[in-house]
Parts: C-alpha cells; structure tokens; sequence
C-alpha cells in the first residue's frame, strides 16, 4: 500500500504544462516533466524549457543568487527540446546557460553561469561577489554522471563529457573530454573518422528474443 501511495504521489504532484505547480516558468512544451520530489527551484519566469524534457528526481534549477531577484527582461536559463537532465543535477545560473535539444545530463551533474571569485585574501572567499559568464551546450551532447560544467564553457556539438570530468573552455564538435581539468581524449573529422580510432565496432539494436526467451524455465 505504502508503494502505491508513493507511486500515485509522484504521478500526481510531476510538474508538467498542464500542471505546473507552484512554479511560473516562463514556458514548459509539451509532454515535458518534472519528476517528484523537485529540487530546489527559482528564479521560473526566467527558465524556458523545451518540449520532450525528462528531469529527474531532485534536481535543482535556480537562477539569480537568491529567490524574487529582478533580473531584468529576457530568459537566463533555456533547454531545449528533448533536454534530459539526470537525478540530482544542479544548473545553476547567472549569467545565461542555453542547453541545446537532445542533450542528456547524466545523474549528478553540476552546470553553473557562475563561480565563487577569491581576489581579495582578507575577506572570506564566499562573501566575495562572484564571477559569471555564460554556457552553451550544443545539441546531442552527453554529459557523464558527476560532471561539472564551469562557467565559460562553451562545448560544441555531440560533445561527450566522462563521468566525473570538469570542464571549462572551449570543447570542439565531435570531441570526447576526461579528466580534471577535462582535455580531449578522441575527436572525429569527416576526413579522419575517430582519431584515436574506437576500440569496439558500434552497438546495433537488439533484434532476437528478450533474454531468456529461449531457456528451459520447467521446475
């Protein structure tokens, strides 16, 4: 009864087009989601989300520093269609993020406009204001599970980011990042293909029976 319960709760308070809860985005397409629980959000009118969003189970996505900011006309944050954003996410955003369609976020990811500055080494570095610049995320990327996009980031195309990898910078089309700080481990020209070349020929779908189908299950 008690998972019935929790099922039907989830189902019920999703935030989506047509029931958007407490939040006024500043618009939602249709058949995107948000699952529940939510995560902390704020700053809605300022967030466009595209249609066919999946976001997960708490995440979060705030703009400004802090709930009711003023932040003048125009949008901040705006993912667009077909946007997955894993469980735990955070986007957190000053300075304008647009995540382009059919990006997928793995679970705990981070992406921030915005980062703790410590020029002055008398006063504590979280009371200092802060740096802010922009991030894009062009289409058909993926981003790994625990990945940190930092302010500035501007990453192209189908980019693939490792799980755990913080980027910064520019990342070109095509490119696979790793590490900390993230620095292209594979990248591919029409010229070239994928230089290192892959190590496994491409997964194709499955076409037989589902696992099992064929094994004998007589007690």
């Amino acid at each position: 009864m008690a998972h019935a319960l929790w099922k039907g709760l989830a189902r019920a308070a999703a935030v989506t087009a047509d029931r958007p809860g407490p939040y006024a985005f500043h618009h939602v397409g249709e058949r995107t989601r948000l699952a529940f629980p939510q995560g902390t959000v704020f700053g809605e009118r300022y967030i466009s989300l595209g249609a066919d969003c999946v976001i997960g189970q708490d995440v979060t996505l705030t703009v400004g520093m802090a709930p009711g900011l003023d932040l003048g006309p125009g949008l901040r944050l705006t993912l667009g269609d077909g946007v997955v954003l894993g469980r735990g996410s955070h986007v957190v955003v000053e300075a304008p993020v647009d995540v382009a369609d059919d990006v997928f976020l793995g679970p705990y990811c981070y992406v921030t406009s915005t980062n703790h500055s410590y020029d002055d080494p008398a006063r504590p570095v979280g009371l200092q204001w802060p740096r802010a610049a922009p991030v894009a995320i062009g289409p058909g990327s993926w981003i790994g599970a625990g990945a940190v996009v930092l302010p500035g980031a501007r990453l192209g195309r189908n980019v693939v980011v490792a799980a755990g990898a913080v980027v910064r910078g520019e990342i070109p089309d095509h490119t696979v990042v790793a590490g900390v700080p993230a620095r292209a481990v594979r990248r591919w020209s029409a010229q070239e293909g994928w230089q290192p070349p892959l190590r496994t020929p491409a997964p194709v779908p499955w076409t037989g029976p589902p696992p099992g189908a064929d094994e004998d299950v007589t007690p």
